[in-house]
């Protein structure tokens, strides 16, 4: 993968997610479920316009010790959520990976058929 890009994908309930994959193609943030595609893509524009803002990242550590972090939206509802870090400087490095490549990942459909 040569550039970072949104995949919208559908799960086994029919609901629609997104995830955010870095340029190494690793996954470094994902959306919550929604009803419709049209949520989901709503849902990317948003993390591409909060993204920018260091402010709506929210870092918290899980019960099991490891980091992670939220992206919120001006209302305070996550857009979405990372994977699990092991130590803080590798979250806090997730961060400015989402800041860096959100704003410019396109988009991928793996709902649609070819």
């Amino acid at each position: 993968m040569t550039n970072p890009k949104f995949q919208i994908y559908q799960t086994k309930t029919g609901k629609f997610r997104f995830k955010l994959n870095a340029v190494n193609g690793q996954c470094i943030l994902t959306s919550q479920s929604y009803a419709s595609k049209a949520s989901a893509k709503a849902g990317i524009a948003s993390v591409q316009k909060n993204s920018a803002n260091e402010a709506q990242f929210v870092k918290d550590v899980a019960k099991n010790g490891q980091f992670y972090f939220n992206l919120t939206a001006a209302n305070k509802q996550v857009v979405g959520t990372s994977e699990m870090y092991t130590t803080k400087a590798a979250c806090t490095n997730g961060v400015k990976a989402v800041m860096r490549d959100a704003p410019k990942a396109g988009v991928e459909d793996t709902t649609v058929k070819s």
